[in-house]
Order: structure tokens, then sequence, then C-alpha cells
């Protein structure tokens, strides 16, 4: 049976039964729970000192109305990343270089986002679709680019978070398959692309876990603009 570079990316299944659901809820296994201790281990300790210090940067832009959000984007912050780092290693499944669920969870969160500034403050919300001191011939079309760049957001948040992911799993794949390759008969040439290798595999780990924190953070800055 012949394997392609792509079938890395193929939801598992074990006896018809899809893997998805366990491959996205197993990392949050590997999260250190808080005891019933007054001190607190040092893992413990630094997880809470992490998440409370990635919390009061995305809080920071938001006005107390928006501090609701709170528990909700840190949540999506540990899921995405905990998935993403989990993903890098072998014979693993990374189910953000899907787009049916990077979609999946940028949609819903987005409409809630857009339909909380509609409640809340409609006429702010309209008014981002036209420009204060608009001429009047431009209007219609500005008004139809803005909702089209409104309306493409969702999109633009799955699309970035799934082709950064999928090119650098894809980069380490073939990286990976010249080293093992070259290194029976260009031991030198297999050295050089094995260190290629190392930084890449660095260079990923720095991605998943920027591209968590910019998911994150595009929304709560989607949320500021409607609260």
């Amino acid at each position: 049976m012949i394997l392609s570079f792509f079938d890395q990316f193929a939801s598992p299944s074990l006896l018809g039964i899809p893997l998805v659901f366990l491959a996205t809820l197993f990392p949050a296994l590997l999260l250190p729970t808080p005891d019933n201790r007054w001190i607190s281990n040092r893992l413990s300790t630094l997880q809470s000192w992490l998440l409370l210090s990635v919390t009061k940067q995305l809080m920071i832009p938001l006005d107390k109305k928006g501090h609701k959000w709170a528990l909700i984007l840190m949540s999506l912050l540990t899921l995405l990343l905990t998935i993403n780092l989990l993903g890098l290693l072998p014979y693993t499944f990374t189910p953000t270089t899907q787009l049916s669920m990077n979609m999946a969870l940028a949609f819903p969160l987005w409409l809630a986002t857009l339909l909380t500034g509609l409640r809340n403050q409609p006429s702010a919300s309209l008014a981002h679709l036209l420009p204060e001191g608009t001429p009047t011939p431009l209007i219609p079309a500005l008004i139809l680019i803005e909702t089209t760049s409104l309306l493409i957001r969702p999109l633009a948040l799955g699309v970035r978070l799934t082709a950064n992911l999928t090119a650098g799993h894809l980069l380490i794949q073939l990286i990976s398959t010249a080293t093992t390759v070259l290194s029976f008969t260009m031991p030198a040439v297999s050295l050089l692309t094995l260190t290629v290798l190392l930084l890449l595999t660095i260079l990923e780990v720095a991605v998943a876990l920027i591209q968590a924190y910019v998911f994150v953070l595009l929304l709560s800055l989607y949320l500021q603009e409607n609260i």
C-alpha cells in the first residue's frame, strides 16, 4: 500500500470508529490538576501563573463587560495549545489541521461576538460598516466591502490556523523522509538535513504556541469592537 504525505492528516479511526474526539480530549488529561492542599506543587503553580498572566494580557483591552469571556477564551487557548503541541509528537494526530474543526471553533465564537454587539449597541455595530465622512457615491460599495470583510473573519481564523499547522507538518515530514533516505547514501548531507529538521521542529513548537494565541487574541479583538 502506497501512502502519501497527506495521509497524516486523515482522520484516524479504529474498527470504523473515528478517534478525533479522543484526540481532542486526551491532551487535557495531561494537564496537572490542583489538589486540596494549601500549597500547590511547582507544576500547578507554574500553570496557574501562566494562565493568570495570559488572562490579564487578553483582558487589558476589554472593559468589565468583556471580562465575562475570560473563561471561554482561556479554555479555548488551553485546548488549542495542548492539541497543537501534542500533535508534534510522532504517531499522533493533530485535530487542528482539519479546517472543519477550526471553523467549528471560529464561527460560533465570532457569531457570538457579533450578536453581542448587535444586542448591546446596534447603532455602533452597524456604524462599522460605513466609515464616517464617506462620499455618497461610494456608500453602496463600501457597505458591501465592509460586510464582506466582516463575514470573512471566521474563515480567515480557521484557514490561518489550518494552513500554518499543515505547512509545518508537511515540511517536517518531507525533511525527515529526506534524512532517512540520505542516511545510507550521503551521510554528510543527511546530517545537514537532520540539523535543519531539529531547527524546524523548534520553529514548529513556536508556531503551535503563537497560532493558538493569535486565534484567541483575534477573537478578543472582535469582542472589543462589539462591547
